[in-house]
């Protein structure tokens, strides 16, 4: 039987799909309403369809909510990069022009031609911790910009103001020793209290969320906390966005992602390599993190800094091998624990695919990595 691909461009409030067959050719189209009937209508249209698969463009952002429910109706979907219909839409016929029936057909083709594209599957533990990471990331960012403000305040209020590590009980020992008579300064002095009561309402939401985390990692059986200088929250942020590890065909392409990967800047006979801003920079400051603390406090990580720096890396350079060393360490231990889940039965396999292509493939790096983990193993004497 002939496979259709059901190619969508998703939006805000209506959908449009166009159907193709194996050799592009246009079996059916139609937008529909982003609400429950606007669905009903469009499986009813695409029911006749046996052999079908979808491809949702970004079935991680826009379009999360319509494959998450397809997915749950048991059809399979598999996510397409606007980077990659645009593309195919700007080699097309149509001078590139950007409506929402060619952008679905772009979305259809780059299904039916691409067998690199990742399978979407039902949501799991980690979009829970990716949640939860946010969270507090939004929570800490408030009570920054409310601190901020304390310290302003106080500054007007009190000669030379508070000291830089503020909390809400030194705030009130301070500004209890201030008794303005003026308008301005009382004014000064209610905002000042408005502002540490909104810091013990944050740090109280900072504890929760925190405790929530640590409880959701646990429950994962991650050995990423074995990881010097990896804690539960920094292990939340690791697996909530790094999410299905086996989309990584090996640990340099982890790399990659994590902005680890240095990049060649050689010219001529000058061989050189910098820094990589690109990647995902949540997780490289994760990395960073992990740095610095084995830096600090482990020495082997202090004995492989050295050795970088001896040969000639500077602080900077041997600090970026001591990240991507970690990064390949977390790659590996992601790996062991989907393994390991899959041994349990708790989860099948799950990688990529395409559209004409269904079934899961995934590949991992067959070479055993230095381990970073307080182990008797001594992991990063092996590092060169």
């Amino acid at each position: 039987m002939e496979r259709v691909v059901i190619g969508v461009d998703p939006a805000k409030r209506s959908h449009a799909i166009e159907v193709i067959d194996e050799h592009e050719k246009t079996l059916a189209s139609g937008v529909f309403a982003n609400d429950n009937a606007g669905y009903r209508q469009m499986r009813r249209a695409t029911v006749g369809f046996l052999n079908r698969a979808w491809a949702v463009e970004g079935a991680g952002g826009v379009g999360k909510q319509l494959a998450q429910r397809l997915i749950a109706d048991g059809e399979t979907v598999v996510d397409v990069p606007p980077k990659l219909s645009t593309r195919v839409r700007a080699m097309s016929t149509g001078h590139g022009r950007k409506t929402d029936p060619t952008d679905a057909r772009a979305v259809a083709i780059v299904g039916l031609r691409n067998s690199e594209l990742t399978r979407v599957v039902v949501d799991d533990e980690t979009v829970a911790l990716r949640l939860l990471s946010e969270r507090r990331r939004d929570l800490v960012r408030s009570r920054t910009q409310t601190v901020n403000r304390l310290h302003q305040v106080l500054m007007e209020l009190i000669p030379g103001g508070a000291a830089q590590k503020l909390t809400a009980t030194k705030a009130r020992a301070l500004l209890a020793t201030v008794r303005p008579r003026d308008v301005a300064g009382k004014a000064r002095r209610q905002l000042a209290a408005d502002y540490i009561d909104d810091v013990v309402t944050l740090d109280r939401k900072l504890k929760t969320i925190e405790k929530r985390i640590g409880e959701a990692v646990t429950a994962t059986g991650t050995t990423l906390t074995e990881i010097v200088g990896v804690g539960p929250i920094t292990a939340a942020l690791i697996l909530g966005e790094v999410g299905n590890v086996a989309r990584f065909p090996n640990n340099d392409h982890f790399a990659s992602y994590t902005g680890t990967a240095p990049l060649d800047a050689s010219s001529g006979e000058v061989v050189r390599h910098r820094l990589s801003r690109a990647g995902n920079r949540r997780l490289n400051h994760a990395l960073h993190i992990a740095a610095m603390v084995h830096k600090r406090y482990d020495p082997r990580g202090r004995d492989y800094y050295a050795r970088k720096l001896a040969a000639g890396k500077g602080s900077k350079g041997a600090l970026r091998c001591l990240k991507r060393r970690l990064s390949d360490a977390v790659f590996r231990r992601l790996l062991d624990d989907q393994t390991a889940k899959v041994r349990e039965g708790q989860m099948g396999a799950t990688l990529t695919s395409s559209a004409a292509d269904l079934i899961p493939m995934a590949s991992t790096s067959d070479k055993p990595l230095p381990g970073l983990a307080n182990d008797p193993t001594p992991a990063l004497a092996a590092m060169s």
